[in-house]
């Protein structure tokens, strides 16, 4: 059995031309795209101003050319009784050398011959260029006397001309005057026209040149600046370097832009730094506890004097408050590590607050049942995560629960997208308001409770991506106590 080689691979396709071209104008720096652009554009617009202004003289030179043959006078009839006239122009140039042909009164200043029907070309005496004939000249004769016609000729030496040729009824027989003007002086004037044109263009194309590269290198002046920030980040990782920033333009919003981002990623670092910071001080806590009781247990087995039961039934009690008080600063670590920033847009989970309400109202009624809750609620539906919301709102219970005296009474209201959960404890001191929300933060009062003081930073952090905004302050009425409100747009039923 034969095997069938496969077929040949085909060998790759080289970029084209164009494709190379574009590929090595990638290649440059921003700069000198600029600089490229800018000539180039330069370069297209005095070359069509040039070609434009060249062809606009051509055309008055010629018309005026046009009109001045055109009102140029026919020359007299000869003295004599006819021409003799022959077959082609250079034959009759050359017998008119001769002195041989009879002599024409009254030619114009210009070159002048004449076409006889039958007879050929006649030139007057003391002519010393002949018109070229064409064939289509013997259409002239079918025309009306004195009526003319112009057209592109040239002489026999090779000169260019503009000839007219006019049926003049005054000869014994047809003939037809041509009168030429040259045109040499206007090819010269448009050639010399021409070669100035052309070097005002290329000394305008390099003075565009040098000024698109100063422009170029003023523009882009500031994005060098840019590149050095960025780069100085990149190498010593220090966020927060700043550009200056001028003007009110792309660069200067691109500048400001940079700026804030820069800023943006400064306080992110500070503020995980922070909280790496103050997560391990608070692990160390109930890791040093742990360590301490796990050391006591081994230490009784290694020396043989085992502890006394109701010593390691508080040990082994004490233990599991400290990995549950672990467990809970774990998660609202996890918690926390989401962005701070809301989401751009409402959530697309409609949920009902009345319902996260009355669920967290039974977890606190749990928590502390000697107390007393009561509860108003109406209903009301938002956009958020469900999950987050309901933890919020459990977390601003249990700090009502933590703090309320034992009987006292945690009333809750959602009235209209605003849920108040107010406790009649000791209530917190106006100075201390404004760092409730901190990370870690607790009161000095406090901190002998239990608790990691990550509960509303988790409460403000989940209002936020829902779109709303809590408080904390004293109760409305004067009393003892704190009122916590929580506002969050929505509406009484689901949308």
């Amino acid at each position: 059995m034969t095997t069938v080689p496969p077929p040949p691979l085909a060998p790759p396709r080289t970029p084209g031309r164009r494709q190379r071209l574009l590929r090595w104008f990638r290649s440059r720096s921003l700069r000198s795209r600029l600089t490229f652009l800018s000539a180039a554009a330069v370069a297209v617009a005095i070359a069509l101003s040039a070609l434009a202004c060249w062809f606009i003289v051509e055309k008055q030179l010629y018309n005026q050319v046009r009109t001045d043959l055109a009102s140029a006078a026919l020359p007299s009839p000869p003295r004599g009784p006819g021409f003799d006239c022959y077959d082609t122009p250079e034959h009759a140039l050359e017998r008119q050398r001769g002195g041989s042909l009879p002599e024409i009164s009254g030619a114009a200043p210009r070159d002048t011959q004449f076409l006889a029907a039958g007879k050929g070309v006649c030139l007057p005496l003391g002519a010393t260029k002949a018109i070229v004939t064409e064939p289509a000249d013997s259409a002239v004769f079918r025309l009306k006397p004195t009526q003319s016609i112009i057209r592109d000729g040239h002489y026999t030496n090779g000169d260019p001309a503009l000839v007219r040729l006019t049926m003049d009824p005054r000869y014994t027989v047809p003939v037809v005057v041509m009168v030429a003007t040259p045109t040499q002086p206007v090819e010269d004037s448009l050639q010399d026209l021409a070669i100035l044109l052309g070097s005002v263009s290329v000394g305008g194309i390099l003075l565009a040149a040098l000024a698109g590269r100063l422009v170029a290198r003023s523009a882009l002046k500031p994005v060098d600046q840019l590149t050095d920030a960025v780069e100085h980040i990149a190498r010593t990782e220090e966020v927060g370097t700043t550009i200056p920033v001028h003007g009110h333009d792309e660069i200067a919003r691109l500048s400001t832009s940079f700026n804030s981002m820069s800023t943006a990623l400064a306080n992110s670092r500070e503020r995980q730094t922070r909280l790496i910071a103050d997560a391990g001080h608070e692990l160390r806590t109930p890791l040093t506890s742990l360590r301490t009781n796990v050391d006591l247990l081994i230490r009784s087995n290694d020396t043989g004097r085992p502890l006394p039961a109701a010593t390691k039934t508080k040990l082994l009690g004490n233990m599991k408050a400290q990995m549950q008080e672990l467990t809970v600063l774990i998660g609202d670590l996890l918690q926390l590590s989401r962005p701070d920033t809301p989401k751009s847009g409402p959530a697309p989970t409609v949920v009902a607050l009345h319902e996260i309400a009355g669920r967290a109202v039974e977890r606190a009624e749990l928590r502390g049942p000697g107390l007393v809750f009561e509860t108003d609620t109406e209903p009301w539906y938002v956009h958020g995560d469900a999950v987050g919301l309901e933890r919020a709102v459990i977390n601003l219970l249990d700090n009502a629960v933590k703090y309320s005296p034992p009987g006292g009474t945690i009333e809750v209201r959602l009235h209209r997208g605003v849920l108040t959960v107010r406790d009649h404890g000791p209530g917190i001191p106006p100075d201390e308001l404004q760092y409730v929300f901190d990370r870690f933060w607790r009161s000095p009062s406090s901190r002998q409770l239990p608790g990691s003081g990550l509960g509303l930073s988790i409460v403000a952090q989940s209002v936020r991506e829902a779109g709303g905004e809590v408080t904390l302050g004293p109760a409305a009425d004067g009393g003892p106590g704190t009122l916590a409100t929580v506002r969050l747009p929505g509406g009484p039923a689901p949308e």
